[in-house]
């Protein structure tokens, strides 16, 4: 698909923040485009009112204006399922930021074809994966949509370049946008992204003091542990310290827990998927804990065939989500195999969080397949013959000892 030209598009659907870009992309639409412009403002739990971009949209003439809460979606259908398999990218991200996108490009589609839109947009920059993310998104649910990305088209490409757009088009600048911004950030229930400018060098130490929104710095934790407890139900979490809770309260509460406790901060390099790499501090505090708390219930109650194999898919699976394939065949057929490992992950976790740190102090599950009797060092009264392990030893050493006589 090509991008559309002048005249072509009579509806577009916008993904609107009602911040200084996606107000300017709004105005910059209506002017290249000559087109109608319906704003959507999603709440995925970033912690901004979004009623203010309603009031924004109206101020620019938009007619059809859809705010929609969707924090439970988001944890339910999109966090919940993730996590069901530990998914990690490169080892060390919880994928806050690319889990979110999947959702609003959904729910930009929906809202397109519910206004017969032709058309949507995204605020994505060229350089980063939300692009991919979001775009991805569009065709695998309406695969002749047009897509208009305003940050590949236009030659406003500084800050000053877009405030100077605004103040010629009376569009509203708050004051701390009229400064450079020491660094960008992205929010959502699961997570906050800070990237770019003073983050940019690899080798400057980030200042947790002064980029952490959500938690306090590891350094600055209380000096006393704080114990929990989390339920999880067929492999997705229920309850807080026995309160049962929907699953975006749950993850508000993880936060609020895990954010007084320095739990959550880290510092990577990642490779994007366009090829190049990216410095980011990420606070995931909630996402943090519910991951280390799914592991230690999974450790009681899969069996090591199925916990080895799905620990094999994930990698492949973060990739998929990372790339912005959640809508593709191959994520939903391993996610049937990850839902069927996950259907005896159900018990009790309990954990203290320490400074930064999660510690595991007990599990317990109807499911759980230890044996006491059986790993005791005390006298196990017949339940393993210890005699028995010789012929295994015997039998998996048979080919290195084949080896071994070719060597010798």
């Amino acid at each position: 698909m090509t991008t559309p030209k002048k005249g072509e598009v009579k509806k577009v659907v916008l993904a609107y923040s009602g911040g200084l870009d996606t107000s300017v992309i709004l105005r910059w639409l209506q002017d290249t485009y000559g087109c109608e412009v319906v704003t959507f403002t999603a709440d995925i739990g970033q912690g901004e009112e979004v009623e203010p971009a309603r009031k924004k949209a109206e101020m620019m003439g938009v007619k059809e204006i859809h705010i929609d809460d969707l924090r439970e979606e988001f944890v339910r259908d999109y966090v919940f399922p993730m996590f069901r398999a530990n998914a990690l990218y490169e080892g060390t991200y919880l994928l806050g930021t690319s889990i979110a996108r999947p959702l609003i490009a959904k729910r930009q589609i929906e809202i397109a074809e519910a206004t017969g839109a032709d058309a949507v947009a995204h605020g994505a920059t060229g350089k980063g994966n939300d692009q991919v993310r979001f775009e991805l998104g569009y065709y695998a649910l309406k695969p002749d949509i047009k897509i208009i990305a305003p940050w590949r088209e236009w030659d406003l490409t500084s800050r000053t370049k877009l405030i100077d757009y605004a103040e010629a088009h009376q569009i509203p600048i708050p004051k701390d946008k009229r400064g450079e911004p020491p660094f960008s950030q992205d929010a959502n229930l699961l997570h906050i992204s800070s990237e770019g400018k003073v983050l940019e060098d690899p080798w400057e130490e980030a200042d947790y003091e002064h980029i952490l929104t959500r938690m306090v710095s590891p350094y600055a934790a209380p000096d006393k542990p704080t114990e929990i407890s989390i339920d999880f139900e067929r492999g997705d979490p229920t309850a807080v310290d026995g309160n049962r809770l929907p699953p975006a309260e749950l993850l508000a509460k993880l936060n609020e827990l895990g954010g007084a406790n320095g739990v959550g901060a880290i510092d990577i390099v990642e490779n994007r998927f366009i090829g190049m790499k990216s410095r980011g501090v990420y606070e995931t505090p909630g996402g943090t804990v519910l991951f280390h708390a799914r592991r230690a219930m999974e450790s009681l109650t899969l069996e090591r065939g199925a916990a080895h194999l799905k620990d094999e898919l994930m990698p492949r699976y973060a990739e998929l989500i990372y790339n912005g394939f959640w809508f593709s065949p191959e994520r939903e057929m391993l996610q049937a195999a990850i839902d069927k490992a996950s259907e005896p992950v159900s018990g009790t976790v309990r954990l203290k969080l320490y400074k930064g740190n999660v510690i595991i102090t007990g599990r317990k599950s109807p499911n759980s397949l230890y044996r006491e009797d059986i790993v005791t060092f005390e006298d196990d009264a017949g339940a393993y013959d210890q005699r028995d392990a010789e012929g295994f030893i015997r039998l998996n050493a048979l080919r290195l000892r084949l080896t071994g006589h070719r060597r010798s």
